[in-house]
């Protein structure tokens, strides 16, 4: 299974970015799909995920209200809209996935598929 990451950059405080992650190899309904950042100097951080089913996402708690994931599996893609960005939002972000048994691996930072990440980086 591979994983690609697109749609980072460079953007102002408070503007907003919509990251994809296209998955190829595999079927995106056989995995429960999540999303890592990671800032210069810190350890790797979960930002959202959501399971193979659908439902609801979980997200940080630092993070809920400005960033919503959503996942198509018929595209074999998943997105994470961000807005209200803010300088400590900058970080390379990944996309991951794991099996559909194991959703909860994703919410401590624990992954079967990892993708080379995109960029994002908020300007003050």
């Amino acid at each position: 299974v591979e994983l690609v990451e697109s749609g980072g950059g460079l953007v102002q405080a408070g503007g907003s970015l919509r990251l994809s992650c296209a998955v190829s190899g595999g079927s995106l309904s056989d995995y429960n799909m999540g999303w890592f950042r990671q800032a210069p100097g810190k350890e790797r951080e979960f930002v959202a995920a959501k399971r193979w089913s659908g439902g609801d996402a979980d997200y940080a708690d630092s993070l809920k209200g400005r960033f919503t994931m959503s996942r198509y599996n018929a595209n074999s893609t998943t997105h994470l809209q961000m807005k209200s960005l803010k300088p400590e939002d900058t970080a390379l972000y990944y996309c991951a996935a794991v099996s559909w048994r194991n959703y909860d691996r994703l919410l401590r930072r624990e992954y079967d598929y990892l993708g080379q990440g995109t960029q994002v980086t908020v300007s003050s």
